[in-house]
Parts: structure tokens; sequence; C-alpha cells
């Protein structure tokens, strides 16, 4: 994602580049980031310290891991900057010091930057709604064998969006894993079942079952650039806005 992000904004006549952050020790500190990204001398080393970056750029972008988003969070709060998080798998724990960090700064935190994803959420709330109980509802994912968080981010914000949808909370029909003699399916259980192979790059289907119809709502992403650009427009909507948290739905103006 780092690398798409950096060609990218390098091609944008709306973005300018300021700098490129790896985590400690990493092989790539200290390497020109346009040729790490293979599109041409940037002449921006990569580098440790959001710090020294903060005074050069607006929006930092962040799709690393949970606690190293925090992290950066922390200084970009310091430094009253502003935020697009695409980083999936955090604690309760922390998502509640990023919710409060989210007051501070402006935050765009999206587990999906695909404009076609959510979409999609805001189209299934109101199928969801319409078909009713009378549906059971299933959502699968799948990506490559290198993703760390099972289910993915999107696949538990679909779900998320799906129960509420129906007045039921996820924490109570959830149901990710099935084996042995289970018996039959109970009434409100939404299903969360994943896929790991590969290098898919991310797909997810959404399940209606009816009895006599089937009605399914997949979206399969062929290329990281749909999420790094996402990102990319969510970075210039952002720095418009007052502190506070926001998602996806609020760039593309989906609430």
């Amino acid at each position: 994602m780092g690398c798409r992000l950096v060609s990218l904004i390098r091609d944008s006549t709306a973005l300018t580049l300021a700098g490129a952050l790896e985590g400690k020790d990493h092989p790539a500190l200290g390497v020109d980031a346009g040729e790490i990204a293979g599109s041409g001398r940037a002449g921006l080393l990569i580098t440790e310290d959001l710090s020294i970056l903060m005074g050069r750029g607006e929006v930092v972008i962040d799709f690393s891991a949970p606690a190293a988003t925090l992290e950066h969070m922390r200084t970009v709060a310091h430094h009253r900057g502003a935020m697009v998080i695409g980083t999936t798998g955090f604690s309760a724990v922390q998502l509640d010091e990023l919710r409060a960090l989210a007051q501070r700064i402006p935050c765009v935190f999206s587990p999906n930057m695909s404009v076609g994803i959510n979409l999609i959420c805001k189209v299934i709330g109101e199928m969801a709604k319409t078909l009713g109980d009378d549906y059971d509802i299933e959502v699968i994912e799948a990506h490559h064998r290198l993703k760390k968080d099972a289910p993915s981010g999107t696949a538990l914000k679909i779900a998320e969006v799906l129960a509420r949808s129906v007045s039921r909370d996820l924490n109570q029909v959830g149901v990710y894993a099935r084996k042995g003699l289970i018996g039959e399916r109970t009434k409100g259980e939404i299903g969360i079942q994943t896929v790991r192979a590969g290098d898919i790059v991310g797909d997810h289907t959404i399940l209606f079952g009816g009895m006599g119809e089937r009605i399914e709502v997949t979206h399969r992403a062929s290329s990281r650039d749909t999420f790094a650009l996402g990102a990319l427009r969510a970075a210039r909507w952002v720095v418009q806005q007052p502190a506070g948290l926001y998602d996806m739905m609020d760039v593309l103006n989906l609430r």
C-alpha cells in the first residue's frame, strides 16, 4: 500500500508527497521513496521518525499495524495535523485510544477505502431492512495468505452494518466458524466466514438466503490502487474538516 500511495501521489496534480515512513530497522530506511515504489527517484528518503515530516505536509496516511498507527496518531495529534487510517485489527482498548485522539485532530478511519465497498455498505443496509428476518445473512471474505487479521476489517464493518439494519447485536449473533454436528442454523445469526489463499487482493460477498431464492452482492478488488485512490480522496477531504472521527461514508457523502 505504501508503494502504491507513493506512486499515485507522484502522479497526482492535487497532492504532493512530503515524506515516507517505515518501521525501525526496516531495510528500506534511508532509501529514496520513489525508487522503493518503482516510480523513479522522488528526492525523499524513507525515515522512521514521523516528527521530522510533520512540518512538511498536512495529512498522514497510515496503512500499518495497530500499535504503530496509534504511535503515529499521537505524533500527529501533538503537531495538530490530520490523518487517514486504513489499518485494521485494533483491539477494543486500542480503538478507545484512537477515538480519544480523534477528538484533537480531523481523522478518517475506515477498514476499506474503496468507493465501491462503501457504496455497497449503504445499499446492503437497505436490502437487509427490506428482506427482513425471513432471509439468512452470510458474509464471506477472501484475502491473500499474508494477511494477519481475520475476519477482515471490511467484513466486520459489513456485518456491523447488516446487524444494525435488522436491529441485532453482532456480538450476540455473529458466527465465525462452523464445524461438526452444530444443529440447524439459529434464527437471526449472521455468519462471517474467512478464506486465506495466494495473492487475493480482497473479495467480499454478502449473501441473503431466502426460501426459493438467493441474493448475492460481491465486491472484488483486482488492485490495491482502489484502496490507495480512496485514501487519497479522503486525504483531500479531511484537511478541510474540524477535529473529529470520520469514515469513508462521510467522505463520499453517503450518510
